[in-house]
């Protein structure tokens, strides 16, 4: 497509200081599996004429880097479920380390498609993935996911860790469904030399249960996994709101994301691009500017305007709260805003 050229405005600062230096992209809605807290069973998908072109997605990534992100990680849905989405990759590849460029570009994905893209991924210059793994028993796998296959994942897994990405498992904790897993699952990633991330659930989109009946507070998880394994606190920063740890001896850290018992917003370096071009200040608030149109409509300074506009209005904070029979704290799923 063909873009008018703007000169690169201020750097991205929000109207609490904090510095914006991390994208996420959700490059498409879909996904292959409908994991029982992400996604209801019966979704609707955005129509692909909504959605923004991959190169409508690499034009604006290149603007925030001209701004001063240096990290961008491509999300969904499922991002390796976009055709051609390797063309998107290779893209934003060529700006990690360049001067002025990306730092870092990293994916989150569930793995089904890991095994095919990983050779591709690498060669992009990509050099960290996170897999969304809840459970290593293969019966609950497909009972989370309502119909995956837990060794198609794991199989992505180690394709991808053999080709020389750094692998690192999410896995969100759920009261009464896998919380009598994650020790297991710590020392699976230690014998598999991965690095894990516990989540805790966050109301984001209407489903199929009641979050209250599955949140579990890392609080307690952490207290349980310091006296099974030798944790050392690490001072490791991946650009995210994890908290790490190492488990000693070994290469693995341990990271804890805890939206609602850690509130971790004054630090927030990061903004969302959804898949149909809206630009989301926080995923737990509703405030959002449209990119889409402001490309197709003004080009790269109305790209820029919007971008100013949406920064004056990201909140200090989140709204999340699990209260039994409370809404979500936001209508739209996970998988609309990327994860």
């Amino acid at each position: 497509m063909s873009i008018a050229l703007a000169p690169p405005p201020s750097t991205l600062i929000d109207a609490h200081g904090r510095a914006i230096r991390y994208l996420r992209i959700s490059v498409t809605d879909r996904c292959d599996l409908r994991c029982r807290y992400c996604m209801s069973e019966q979704m609707t998908f955005l129509p692909r004429s909504q959605v923004l072109s991959l190169e409508e997605i690499a034009v604006i990534a290149e603007r925030f880097v001209a701004r001063g992100v240096n990290k961008i990680r491509l999300s969904g849905g499922e991002p390796l479920v976009r055709r051609d989405v390797g063309e998107l990759v290779r893209r934003l590849g060529a700006m990690v380390g360049r001067p002025g460029g990306l730092d870092e570009l990293t994916m989150t994905t569930n793995g089904t498609r890991l095994a095919e893209h990983a050779p591709t991924l690498i060669a992009a210059g990509m050099r960290r993935v996170n897999v969304s793994l809840d459970s290593l028993d293969a019966d609950r796998f497909r009972f989370i996911t309502r119909h995956g296959d837990v060794a198609q994942v794991i199989g992505g897994i180690r394709a991808a860790r053999d080709a020389g990405l750094r692998v690192k498992i999410n896995m969100v904790a759920l009261k009464g469904l896998n919380e009598d897993e994650i020790g297991g699952m710590l020392s699976w990633c230690a014998d598999e030399d991965l690095d894990l991330s516990l989540i805790e659930t966050m109301p984001l989109g209407a489903v199929d249960e009641d979050r209250v009946d599955r949140f579990l507070p890392l609080t307690r998880v952490f207290e349980d996994l310091s006296t099974r394994f030798p944790l050392v606190r690490d001072t490791h920063r991946s650009g995210g709101p994890a908290r790490y740890w190492r488990v000693e001896g070994t290469n693995t850290r341990l990271g804890l994301i805890s939206p609602l018992t850690a509130n971790f917003c004054d630090g927030c370096n990061r903004v969302r691009l959804t898949t149909e071009g809206k630009l989301y200040m926080c995923l737990g608030h509703d405030d959002q500017v449209d990119l889409k149109a402001a490309l197709r409509d003004g080009g790269l300074a109305a790209v820029d305007a919007a971008i100013d506009v949406g920064l004056r209005e990201k909140p200090a904070r989140h709204d999340f709260r699990i209260e039994a029979g409370a809404a979500p704290a936001v209508a739209r799923h996970m998988s609309v805003t990327g994860g």
